[in-house]
């Protein structure tokens, strides 16, 4: 047996027996070093003539990878063994009960949007839904939106890079679904279009992301009367209150015309807003007959069809509803928040029961 198959025995076994990181490295020094015992063989080869160099250099080079193999197996090995033993002490055992805590709730936006379905669903209207990613033709052209008009400004609208066929955006607004409904649905058309919209704007009522509702009907003979009636029956219903009072005032959106702002009345009860009664006016949604220009942009004759859209924000109708002030609590995932505001999983809103049960 040559020196040279001794030393790398010698190695191997070292290796081994290298019971931790610091041991492992304390062998690698000792053999690939600067001082190694390895290293010193390869810096005599710069001494030897090519014939000797060309008969000792190759095992002295296989000698070094062996021990540059062989190190990084056992390296290899022992992070195995560290990892498994640091699972094996972190192990959460999950069939210990949950504590109250933690215990799941849900959200109030998701319990207001079930009242919202349960309520439009007892008026016959359907629940539609459509990409948050929008082209601007849905998002501001069909809905007779001008390209100077403000709404679609960079510093309120979302605007995705790349190439596209159109500008892309996040949807401000859920009326593109009106615009997809009505041009894959024959009239007539009974819908409301819940979900999340994107806008530029952050503050203690603002969020860049929220979430919104509308409605839209379609049909023949359609009129104001038609209009006020549903948003009365819909906020009396989901206030779960008789004296709630509308006011409309004259107002202006590019897709409807005429426009209204639907003011509701509130009382003040111990210093707050309370819905119902007229002591005041709060506005709360915006509604309209739909542009002609909107209903022929979709495919239909505005001749023969007419219609009403309106629109609120579902996190606003939570914080009137259910006292909440501040709008960024929403999104904060904060336990505490949820558990007090939070709803149980059993609280499914039906109209017998109560929409806010």
């Amino acid at each position: 047996m040559t020196d040279l198959d001794q030393m790398q025995r010698d190695l191997l076994a070292a290796i081994d027996a290298a019971g931790s990181q610091e041991a492992l490295e304390s062998v690698r020094v000792g053999a690939l070093g600067k001082q190694g015992g390895v290293t010193t063989l390869l810096k005599t080869l710069g001494g030897m003539s090519p014939e000797e160099r060309l008969a000792k250099a190759p095992p002295i080079q296989a000698l070094r990878e062996a021990v540059i193999t062989a190190i990084a197996a056992r390296k290899a090995a022992m992070e195995r063994a560290d990892l498994d033993a640091r699972l094996a002490r972190e192990t959460i055992d999950i069939t210990l009960p949950a504590e109250a805590a933690i215990t799941g709730t849900i959200h109030p936006v998701s319990q207001v949007m079930d009242e919202l379905a349960e309520i439009f669903a007892d008026l016959g209207f359907a629940v539609a839904t459509g990409p948050e990613i929008e082209d601007d033709w849905h998002n501001f052209t069909a809905l007779n939106i001008p390209e100077t008009h403000p709404a679609r400004a960079m510093h309120d609208t979302f605007y995705l890079a790349g190439d596209h066929d159109r500008p892309m955006v996040l949807r401000t607004h859920t009326s593109p679904v009106q615009i997809r409904t009505m041009m894959t649905q024959q009239p007539p058309i009974r819908i409301i279009a819940p979900g999340r919209t994107y806008r530029s704007d952050s503050d203690a009522t603002h969020t860049p992301m929220f979430h919104q509702v509308e409605g839209l009907v379609i049909d023949k003979g359609i009129t104001l009367g038609h209009l006020k009636w549903t948003l009365e029956t819909f906020l009396k219903a989901f206030f779960e209150r008789d004296d709630v009072v509308l006011r409309l005032r004259p107002s202006y959106f590019p897709f409807t015309e005429p426009s209204a702002e639907v003011d509701v009345g509130f009382t003040i009860q111990n210093g707050k807003r309370v819905i119902g009664g007229s002591d005041g006016w709060m506005e709360v949604l915006g509604s309209g007959m739909v542009h002609p220009k909107v209903i022929a942009a979709c495919g239909l004759d505005p001749d023969e069809w007419q219609g009403f859209a309106f629109g609120c924000g579902i996190d606003r109708l939570a914080m009137l509803k259910y006292g909440m002030d501040d709008l960024r609590p929403f999104f904060d995932g904060d336990l505490r928040w949820m558990k007090h505001y939070g709803f149980s999983c059993l609280d499914v809103p039906t109209l017998s029961g109560g929409v806010g049960a």
